[in-house]
């Protein structure tokens, strides 16, 4: 199993340049006017339980944070394709 800093070395700057990706992309966003969608605080949301995962593991937080927990299925729908995070009013 490799160590720590073995990690470190492999991924680090691959995940820095992610890390500041993201951070220009919320930082487009609030110098924009208009008012976003749901899609914005569930991004936020989904970087809070990153941070604060409680007792399970980082991606699975940010991909709970980011799926729709819905068990019955939809009449139909009303877009074509995934928009990567789920409206409010669709969450359970």
């Amino acid at each position: 199993m490799p160590s720590k800093n073995e990690i470190l070395d492999l991924y680090f700057m691959d995940n820095r340049h992610k890390l500041i990706d993201i951070a220009a992309f919320l930082d487009r966003l609030d110098r924009h006017d208009g008012d976003a969608d749901f899609r914005h605080p569930a991004f936020l949301q989904a970087l809070q339980a990153m941070l604060a995962p409680g007792d399970q593991s980082r991606a699975e937080a940010v991909l709970n944070a980011l799926s729709d927990h819905s068990t019955e299925p939809i009449d139909k729908a009303t877009i074509q394709g995934a928009v990567g995070a789920c409206p409010p009013a669709e969450k359970q």
